[in-house]
């Protein structure tokens, strides 16, 4: 292939690979090649710094996403690659540009999962811009919804698949036709806005199936459009796959190194001061919140589960559908004769701080030897809980310490000693003394149980709970200057655990405080969704409901009014 570039471009390559396996060989994985580079530069017309910047772009998004390691012979992914949905046509534009064609009525939502459209879009795509003549002349995209109704519509889905393509995505996207749009898409012609970020728009163009003369040639025209595909289009696609056999992905190991530092929070682009906090407050009410919080929810975890699903761990977690993603679990060390190092619990990073937290499950009493093993190797020295064992009637988490003053209890290897219980108003702050019986170590945890917060709802007071919160964090900061020269590691010290029922709805609203009231601190400025958003990219699902992402906002500015940092006018 290098015959085929410039004396330019060949430069340009050997620049960009040299700058990626940098990387590559700080993570000990295989260098990348020059063909997967030239793709990429391809896309960005050999601008190595915008090459850079895609190349990252679509290994997070990927990761993001969830599309590793595809395996297109099993199902679903097969079924889909096969579905005719996606194909790449075998004629080009009169550019020379390769057809891609996305044919919305043969998308049924209700039978298929966002996630397994977009393996296949990528997949297939990846592999239609292995072709030289592909990466040199481009990419339209044929987004055709003739004959499909609103049921074939999924606008989370949409939106996807187009800025994917622009952003995300090493081809140059030459243009997006949509064809035979219907009426209901076509009247709000906010819809391609809601669809579209600015760039990408210009791009698009909609289009009649009798105007498609102009932009494509003759021969693809126009039976093969409108779901009505003949077999012979759809070869391309099982050509594909008997191609497959045994073929690596080249970039999918390099995909599969989890983000780097995308979710310790940092003050971004778009933070807000406490007066645009409430100006948008003002003007989204709580139902736009809640719908802010929808698209949240929608969003597709970013990694696997494998490890959590294994069917010798089922058991250890405390609902079926909460689990921990294996990029960011905690594993506990290795133990002889130990057939898992399993826990449902995972890392998750602070203000300006990694691993500030471990969120977890509230532990089973199976899982109390597992829940003090993490606590002492994690070097623990708060523990957050915020629920109580019992509510409305049912059990919500294990009596896991020793209640009462003077109490001791055994769990595995850690003997637990309760020394002191101080009860406020809203919740008990336990000093327990942690004894390694094999180790003959001894440590001191501190145990906060906040007592009003009912489950999948809100503290009845937003200032109780900032207050709880400020007691904690005064805690920790104790805690870390008595261990003094014993912990090596962040200033702030070892991960706070925190725990609910579940791990995720009041375990991930009392982080999502906790660090936007610590940014507000630090620089005047918060972001609340983005703060959720890279939360949930480490404990899936964190923040269950609406009324509770609505409550971070409100709580944030009842804070601010008590401390005097919002005008009276405000």
């Amino acid at each position: 292939m290098a015959s085929r570039l410039s004396a330019d471009e060949e430069q340009a390559t050997k620049q960009f690979l040299e700058e990626i396996n940098k990387w590559t060989s700080q993570h000990g994985v295989s260098p990348l090649s020059w063909d997967v580079a030239v793709k990429f530069l391809m896309a960005r017309k050999f601008d190595v710094l915008r090459a850079i910047e895609l190349f990252h772009s679509y290994r997070e998004t990927r990761l993001r996403e969830g599309i590793v390691k595809l395996q297109p012979h099993e199902e679903p992914l097969r079924s889909e690659l096969l579905s005719g949905k996606f194909t790449v046509l075998g004629v080009r534009d009169p550019s020379g540009a390769s057809i891609a064609l996305y044919t919305a009525k043969l998308h049924h939502p209700s039978k298929t999962g966002n996630h397994v459209v977009l393996q296949a879009l990528f997949y297939l795509l990846d592999r239609a811009v292995e072709s030289f003549e592909t990466q040199r002349n481009g990419l339209v995209f044929i987004y055709d919804m003739a004959g499909s109704n609103y049921t074939n519509f999924e606008l989370d889905l949409s939106k996807k698949i187009l800025s994917l393509l622009k952003g995300a995505f090493p081809a140059r996207l030459k243009k997006v036709l949509i064809v035979g749009a219907p009426v209901w898409f076509r009247v709000p012609y906010n819809l391609l806005s809601l669809l579209l970020k600015e760039k990408l728009r210009e791009r698009v163009q909609m289009v009649k199936m009798s105007d498609l003369r102009q932009h494509l040639p003759r021969d693809c025209l126009p039976e093969h459009l409108g779901g009505c595909l003949p077999l012979d289009v759809h070869s391309w696609n099982l050509q594909l796959l008997s191609e497959q056999n045994g073929r690596v992905d080249p970039v999918d190991e390099l995909v599969g190194i989890p983000l780097e530092n995308t979710s310790i929070h940092v003050p971004g682009p778009e933070a807000m001061g406490l007066a645009e906090l409430m100006a948008h407050l003002n003007r989204a009410q709580r139902s736009g919140i809640y719908l802010e919080y929808e698209e949240l929810r929608r969003e597709q975890p970013p990694g696997t589960f494998t490890c959590a699903l294994a069917a010798h761990n089922q058991e250890r977690n405390r609902y079926g559908d909460v689990l921990c993603l294996d990029q960011t679990r905690v594993r506990l060390k290795a133990r002889r004769n130990e057939r898992s190092d399993y826990i449902n619990a995972s890392f998750m990073d602070g203000y300006k701080q990694k691993n500030a937290y471990i969120g977890t499950q509230g532990p089973l009493e199976k899982t109390y030897g597992d829940f003090w093993r993490m606590v002492w190797e994690q070097s623990v020295l708060v523990i957050v809980m915020t629920t109580r064992t019992d509510e409305g009637g049912r059990r919500k988490c294990g009596q896991y310490w020793p209640k009462e003053e003077g109490g001791q209890e055994v769990y595995g290897h850690i003997a637990v000693v309760n020394h002191r219980v101080d009860k406020q108003a809203h919740y008990n702050q336990t000093t327990l003394e942690l004894h390694n019986t094999e180790t003959f170590e001894q440590r001191q945890v501190t145990h906060f149980q906040f007592l009003s917060w009912p489950d999948y709802g809100v503290p009845s007071s937003a200032l109780s709970l900032i207050d709880f919160l400020g007691a904690v964090k005064h805690q920790q900061q104790w805690a870390v200057q008595a261990f003094g020269s014993q912990w090596r590691g962040h200033p702030l010290g070892p991960p706070m655990v925190v725990h609910c029922s579940a791990g995720i709805g009041r375990t991930g609203t009392f982080c999502a405080l906790d660090i936007c009231l610590s940014e507000l601190q630090d620089v005047g400025t918060l972001n609340i969704c983005q703060t959720v958003r890279r939360m949930r990219a480490q404990r899936a699902f964190s923040i269950q409901t609406p009324e509770q992402y609505y409550f971070c906002h409100t709580a944030i500015l009842e804070h601010a009014q008590r401390q005097g940092l919002l005008s009276a006018n405000q």
